[in-house]
């Protein structure tokens, strides 16, 4: 058998560079971009050699077209060598290896988690050995596992390990935008073409060698194969009929000239080459060293003699001589041997979910119920590992094999589903069209897909909410067929639609239509009826259900778990949702459902806000909205920019907050959205406050509900108790604050949630009569164990008790509510609030300082940070010289500016000196 050798011409250029990567002292990544056949394999080849020369241990590893579909296939192969160090890390580590890998079940990480994960496995495997990675034909790499390349090498900086990709110029792929360095690979110059032609074909005629060098243009691979076929059996053809093809791609030639000798091999030497080839076997670059994964070439040496494959040399395993023969092997196969080899590659992988129903989904012409359920539970475990383009690929298959009518819609429904919730909405329609019997004209899953585009694109939840309830009805009276869940979907979307439209009718309406379909609708669906619609009437004792749910979310697909999210947040317990948010939001951002995803960085955005990391929410928010912009999803974008507006209120950023506001309300007032006019009304009386114009503040609050009363299903309501007590007392409507205050109290929000109940005794503390009941409903809402989950509202209800102390105790008992209350929107960055409680503080006889912290609270890269920003550096200089983004700089910034007392950029200089004094006294 012949070994794979290898001559290289030319390349001098490209060689040097790649001497001096592998040899730099340095980790880094490298992507070589060239067209088929140019040489991109050998130039790899020779880079791993060299490393192997100076002791590095390299991996190889190919993207193959037929895994293209199938999350980290790639990435398996690659670190498969390593994961016996995998025992060797700590248990988290090893947590997201096994929830990848299939190991045990868990979350399925995001790329950040995941590209850490293997950070760490690389840096542990070169603790004695320089590692390098090797990837060859990079644009057939599984997106999942692209991006995880791309994430760990664009952080390889400074460590022992080294990538090196090749992808090509003429199929896109995820490395296109990977932002690593990238060497061009171009044709071989004309002087180094014809050098590399005369060594290799001394005695080719002169009108073959200048046909043969015109065509090739200097691509290596075509002048290697096209005089080798002009030789061969249909060499009594004229030159210009074997090689010329003029307007045919070169790579196509080149497949053709295989696809000849192909033909001439045995029958069982071309069953087993196309077993191979699709199943991605026969990398010619070690990329088959996984055991079991593969299926492996046997008594192939023929193949190898007609110049189709090689022998790897340290494996003796048979491997394409390049990617181009494996393409040629797939397209001169008959459709019958194709479905045959399929099968048997089936039976290969029968233990392998994923890929035993990528190949039958192949092999399989006619309906078949026992593949099409193999499709759906590929489906459905790509979906919980955020799969959701790969299912949906799944699904549809899984439809058009299906023996009946009924199967075939409901699995198009359910792929239109997926799809829907992966930002794919057209995609959603067309395959609804697909699966409408002949005659029919709308279909309840076809409602659902228009809703779902019309809510989401549109805002529309006056004609949705009709179109919707009409099916559901359709569905109760007519004794349908469709199946259970496509109800449970109808039902969950109109509760969406009514949740958005804010309005009592709308609610009443869905409410007793419900009440109707008695058991046909799920436990799930009634507790997201309460907790989405008022918790003030409905929430009460739900708490413990949504946290029960919380302990099961690595089993629920990505849109049920934003759903128990959406009640955890009216119930103010989404801080327990919020490790598993974070975890999963990028994969379903980068290959699941984007739609999804989007919504749960409106839940991490949320949460964020609520416990203090104001800083984050802001970068979340702002990522929220240039993704719903991105897709199309206007209601998402309005949301996104109502969340911000709230934001910029609570940070004292006025301006910016009524700018927001102003354009939420303009686009959702019209369009009857209730529940982000509140949002906007919300921020409008956060702002009024944050600045002290306590009569719009009060106007603004009860435009949310009148003093006394909560108005039922405006979720904002119970929201803006501190808002409305607080602008009312400012007013002189001391009555109207007592009342909301004992109302409060009398509607029983502190059963409904923690942060209502610390409100409500805050309030109550507030308008407290006399001073006992003051005192005692104070030392319940400081003594809450929830109470520094919400440090804004526990400040807010400091500062007031305190200066309620001040008046009526004097200046000292009230400074040990003043100062903590002062510190709390210092290290918020709440400027309008930090302010008041400076000028309480000021009032009770405290000495003026340039902030109740001092230097210590700052972090030491806070600190850097502000010393250069004080010395004139931009944020983008400042991120250059910190090797941080602006965007993170900025972050910093606005954490640092409550701390020292300021707003501006122009007093740091001033405040780092006033501070630095204090700090020293």
């Amino acid at each position: 058998m012949k070994s794979i050798t290898m001559t290289m011409v030319g390349r001098e250029d490209e060689q040097a560079e790649l001497v001096a990567f592998v040899k730099s002292a340095t980790g880094q990544a490298l992507v070589l971009r060239g067209e088929a056949g140019v040489g991109k394999s050998s130039l790899l080849s020779s880079a791993a050699a060299l490393a192997e020369q100076e002791g590095h241990v390299v991996l190889r590893a190919a993207g193959v077209e037929a895994e293209s579909a199938l999350p980290y296939a790639g990435l398996h192969q690659l670190v498969h060598p390593l994961l016996a160090d995998i025992a060797r890390l700590d248990d988290g580590t090893r947590a997201v290896f096994d929830a990848v890998f299939g190991g045990v079940q868990g979350d399925p990480p995001s790329v950040m988690t995941l590209g850490i994960a293997v950070l760490g496995l690389l840096a542990l495997s070169a603790e004695q050995r320089s590692l390098l990675l090797v990837l060859d034909d990079g644009q057939w790499l599984d997106d999942s596992s692209a991006d995880v390349c791309g994430f760990v090498g664009r952080r390889l900086a400074g460590g022992p390990v080294k990538l090196l990709v090749a992808v090509r110029t003429d199929i896109t792929s995820r490395f296109d935008t990977a932002a690593l360095p990238e060497l061009p690979i171009a044709a071989l110059a004309d002087e180094d073409a014809t050098r590399l032609l005369d060594h290799r074909y001394p005695d080719l005629g002169r009108q073959v060698r200048r046909l043969v060098l015109e065509q090739a243009r200097g691509n290596p691979l075509a002048l290697l194969e096209l005089p080798a076929h002009v030789a061969g059996p249909s060499s009594d053809l004229p030159a210009e009929d074997l090689i010329g093809q003029h307007g045919v791609p070169l790579p196509r030639r080149l497949q053709r000239l295989f696809g000849a000798r192909i033909a001439a091999l045995d029958e069982r030497v071309r069953a087993e080459l196309l077993m191979a080839a699709l199943d991605g076997a026969g990398s010619p670059s070690g990329a088959d060293a996984v055991p079991g994964t593969r299926y492996g070439m046997r008594d192939a040496d023929s193949a190898v003699a007609a110049g189709l494959l090689d022998v790897e040399s340290a494996t003796g395993a048979f491997v394409f001589r390049h990617p181009l023969v494996r393409s040629a092997v797939v397209q001169t196969a008959t459709p019958n041997q194709r479905r045959t080899a399929h099968l048997t590659l089936a039976q290969v992988h029968r233990e392998n979910l994923e890929r035993r129903a990528t190949h039958l989904a192949a092999a399989t012409v006619d309906p078949d119920e026992d593949v099409a359920d193999i499709l759906e539970a590929a489906a459905a475990s790509a979906t919980r590992r955020g799969g959701a383009l790969a299912a949906v690929t799944w699904l549809t298959r899984a439809a058009e094999l299906s023996e009946n009518h009924t199967d075939r819609s409901r699995r198009l429904a359910d792929a239109a589903f997926v799809a829907a919730h992966a930002a794919r909405l057209g995609q959603a329609h067309r395959l609804l069209r697909a699966g409408l019997a002949p005659g029919s004209t709308e279909s309840p899953a076809s409602v659902l897909a228009a809703a779902y585009q019309a809510l989401y694109q549109d805002g529309d939840v006056r004609s949705t909410h009709r179109q919707v309830s009409a099916a559901i009805e359709k569905l109760r009276d007519g004794g349908s067929a469709e199946p259970k869940e496509v109800l449970t979907r109808l039902v969950i979307l109109l509760l969406a639609i009514s949740q958005y439209s804010g309005d009592r009718a709308v609610w009443e309406s869905t409410h007793e239509l419900l009440a109707s379909l008695g058991s046909l609708v799920t436990e799930r669906s009634r507790l997201f009826s309460r907790t989405w619609s008022d918790v003030t009437r409905h929430g009460a004792d739900l708490a413990g259900l949504v946290l029960q749910a919380a302990a099961n979310l690595p089993d629920l697909e990505p849109w049920e778990v934003t759903r128990f999210g959406t009640a955890a947040y009216h119930l103010d317990v989404l801080s327990h949702y919020r490790p598993h948010l974070q975890r999963v939001v990028d994969r379903e951002l980068e290959t699941g459902a984007v739609a999804t995803g989007m919504v749960m960085l409106h839940q991490i955005m949320l949460d964020q806000m609520a416990v203090g990391e104001w800083a984050e929410a802001e970068d979340t928010g702002r990522r929220g909205l240039d993704l719903a912009t991105e897709h199309g999803h206007q209601l998402f974008a309005a949301q996104s920019r109502a969340y911000l507006a709230q934001l910029a209120a609570l940070r004292g950023q006025v301006g910016r907050a009524r700018d927001l506001q102003a354009e939420v309300d303009a686009w959702a007032r019209p369009r009857g959205l209730g529940f982000l006019t509140q949002v906007a009304d919300s921020a409008g009386a956060t702002a009024a406050l944050s600045s002290g114009d306590y009569e719009a503040a009060y106007l603004y609050a009860i435009g949310i509900t009148q003093p006394g009363t909560f108005r039922p299903y405006a979720y904002q309501a119970s929201r803006t108790l501190l808002d409305l007590v607080e602008a009312a007392q400012h007013t002189g409507r001391v009555e109207q604050a007592r009342a909301h205050a004992l109302a409060a109290r009398d509607a029983g929000l502190p059963l409904v949630s923690p942060r209502l109940e610390l409100i409500t005794y805050g309030a109550l503390a507030m308008t407290a009569e006399n001073e006992q009941e003051a005192a005692e409903m104070f030392a319940r809402a400081e003594s809450h164990p929830d109470a520094a989950r919400f440090p804004f509202e526990l400040a807010r209800i400091r500062l007031a008790h305190g200066v309620r102390v001040r008046h009526v105790q004097g200046r000292e008992p009230a400074r040990q509510y003043l100062v903590p209350a002062a510190e709390a929107f210092e290290r918020l960055g709440a400027a309008g609030w930090t302010e008041r409680a400076r000028a309480e503080l000021r009032a009770t006889g405290t000495p003026p300082r340039a902030s109740a912290l001092n230097l210590a609270s700052l972090t030491w890269q806070e600190r850097r940070i502000a010393d250069l920003a004080a010395g004139g550096l931009t944020n983008k200089e400042i991120g250059e010289r910190m090797h941080l983004s602006p965007r993170t700089v900025s972050s910093h910034l606005y954490r640092v500016f409550p701390k020292l007392g300021i707003t501006a950029r122009a007093a740091l200089r001033d405040a780092l000196s006033r501070a630095e004094e204090v700090s020293r006294v």
